[in-house]
């Protein structure tokens, strides 16, 4: 049976085979494969997805809906994978490839196409890390997490706009909010691979608040000064949340590079 864990180590046969000269149907398949992978991460299905593999459901064919680009495209990653995996270079790529193909059909099979596109979206706007949920108050978001009958997990939510893990051990009924720097990072990588620009600037922060409410369908990020300082303003469509973060927050948070 496929794991979370069987999803997280099923990268590498993706990277192996992305390259920067790579023909755009390429790039397509192994993009819609990697995002696969990440939307269970990102949405916290993780007893979701390994309960599924655990039913006479998941035997079944998928359902089947419209002839949607997305549904195309999803086809065509499933016979790219099913190829690789039914003529692997070791047993550890089939396995990979298997995770790959189970992540696809539990979305399909799930009906989480929209979802998943929407995510997918997220994705190509190099948008700050994905949330499931947004709270004003640390109070306010543990009894969301107390009350809930299935939180999520693994997953991130924001509590007074600051990136926090939703870890659920069903197990032990363990439930936690510890604190992460998954917005730091983020915010300290985009800083390094693109010029900041700011697209509008403000005198105060009620100001900048204000311009990010009255937008109607706001972009997924765009950089603004406020007090002179620049900051990102998000959008997350998923739960209608937008937010200002600080571009200082990105100090001293660069990764180490990997070791070669």
């Amino acid at each position: 049976m496929t794991s979370l864990a069987d999803l997280a180590n099923a990268h590498p046969v993706i990277g192996k085979r992305w390259s920067p000269d790579q023909l755009p149907e390429q790039a397509r398949i192994l993009g819609l494969a990697r995002d696969a992978l990440d939307f269970i991460f990102a949405t916290g299905q993780r007893y979701g997805f390994e309960d599924f593999f655990k039913s006479p459901d998941s035997r079944r064919p998928p359902p089947r809906g419209d002839a949607t680009e997305l549904s195309e495209r999803m086809d065509r990653t499933k016979r790219f994978f099913e190829q690789l995996r039914d003529e692997p270079e070791s047993t550890e790529e089939a396995a990979q490839c298997q995770a790959i193909l189970d992540a696809i059909r539990y979305i399909e099979s799930t009906g989480q196409q929209g979802a998943f596109a929407a995510f997918q979206e997220h994705v190509a706007a190099n948008a700050p890390p994905f949330v499931v949920a947004s709270f004003d108050t640390l109070e306010d978001a543990e009894a969301w997490l107390e009350s809930h009958s299935h939180p999520p997990d693994p997953a991130n939510v924001l509590i007074a706009n600051a990136y926090h893990d939703v870890v659920h051990e069903r197990e032990t009924n363990l439930r936690r909010l510890p604190r992460n720097r998954a917005l730091e990072w983020y915010l300290s990588e985009l800083e390094q691979e693109e010029s900041p620009v700011a697209v509008a600037s403000f005198e105060t922060r009620e100001e900048a608040d204000a311009w990010l409410r009255a937008q109607a369908e706001p972009a997924r990020r765009a950089w603004v000064r406020v007090g002179g300082e620049l900051h990102l303003a998000a959008y997350y469509p998923n739960i209608h949340h937008r937010a200002l973060f600080p571009l200082s927050l990105a100090k001293g948070q660069r990764r180490n590079p990997a070791p070669g």
